[in-house]
């Protein structure tokens, strides 16, 4: 075991009220490709640039065209929990981890066992009807094709926050109270370039803070550890 896996496992053993806030990386090794990571969403070619085409401008300009990449880009239904998912889990029924905050839309977390999970972003797996608010699965989507209608005829919509969309008030307030509340947070598998996401670890107030990236963060952290190992591997050694 390598100190900095010690050191983590150590504090780890110390908290009770962990929280962790999670983006793409954290999903990579189940195979899902992260956005801004060489290999990722923003570096492969397609007609528009994918922050414009996952704009609510765009969506309601070119819903042909959202769907098709969202199809081809966004989904992953065969992705299962890694190591890191499976750890946070059986942390939360420990009682040791009090919430996980992501911004991923993949559900893998709740797939791997995590309740309070504050999704940021949203979730593939909830779809609902614009014109009668019907609920739709994420395997119902996946059979659809072209813009996907509700029954009335209505477009369904992924809850999926888009560029120029604000996030859940309540999932905000809930992520705020958990931060305020933590006595460790780990941040894992983000750049923190994406705000207001990102602004929320300022709410942190202890010093059992750790930063778990394969690359340089967006900001300045006063982190107590920092490990730049895939997640993956690491939760895999706790």
């Amino acid at each position: 075991m390598t100190e900095p896996i010690k050191q983590l496992r150590e504090l780890v053993d110390q908290s009770e009220r962990i929280v962790f806030f999670g983006g793409a990386g954290v999903s990579t090794e189940s195979g899902i490709p992260d956005f801004r990571s060489t290999g990722g969403l923003y570096h492969q070619e397609w007609k528009y640039p994918p922050e414009e085409i996952l704009s609510h401008t765009f969506y309601k300009s070119n819903p042909e065209e959202f769907f098709r990449f969202y199809r081809a880009k966004m989904l992953a239904p065969d992705a299962r929990p890694n190591a890191a998912h499976r750890k946070l889990a059986e942390w939360e029924r420990q009682g040791k981890l009090t919430a996980v905050i992501t911004q991923n839309i993949d559900g893998l977390h709740q797939a791997a066992g995590s309740r309070n999970v504050l999704e940021l972003h949203g979730s593939v797996h909830r779809n609902h009807c614009e014109r009668c608010g019907k609920f739709y699965a994420l395997d119902e989507i996946l059979h659809t094709q072209g813009v996907p209608r509700c029954s009335c005829g209505g477009i369904i919509k992924p809850d999926v926050v888009l560029y120029e969309e604000g996030l859940d008030q309540d999932v905000l307030q809930a992520a705020v109270r958990a931060l305020m509340e933590a006595d460790m947070l780990i941040i894992g598998g983000t750049s923190l370039n994406v705000y207001p996401a990102a602004g929320l670890i300022s709410y942190y107030r202890g010093d059992r803070l750790v930063l778990i990236n394969k690359s340089p963060v967006g900001r300045d952290l006063d982190a107590r550890l920092v490990i730049t190992d895939p997640i993956g591997q690491v939760f895999s050694q706790l």
